[in-house]
């Protein structure tokens, strides 16, 4: 005899019901860190947003949202995103319009 059986001879007229538990949103705690990079990358410039405490998917969205709306290349691995060039300001603008708080480093 399981728990339900043995609540349903206590509540006999209890009807069982289906219940989902609610999606608890994701909510970054520090903000993302955006810097401006060339140094052991053969003199190429890159933007480095570094800090991403969520899930790889989530992170994978967002440097691809990223990667569309600038029309540039780049990459994201291991909580990081790399994008081609010096574009600190449009990323943070990106990133302020989906609702993360960001902080530039660097001149």
């Amino acid at each position: 005899m399981d728990l339900r059986d043995q609540l349903k001879g206590l509540f006999p007229e209890h009807e069982e019901q289906e219940f989902e538990m609610p999606q608890e949103e994701f909510k970054q705690k520090e903000p993302l860190v955006c810097k401006f990079e060339k140094k052991g990358r053969h003199g190429k410039p890159v933007t480095i947003v570094e800090g991403w405490e969520g899930s790889d998917e989530d992170l994978k969205k967002i440097s691809k949202k990223i990667k569309t709306t600038l029309g540039i290349g780049g990459s994201e691995k291991d909580g990081t995103i790399i994008i081609q060039g010096d574009n600190r300001d449009k990323i943070m603008v990106i990133l302020k319009d989906l609702g993360y708080k960001t902080k530039r480093v660097g001149g």
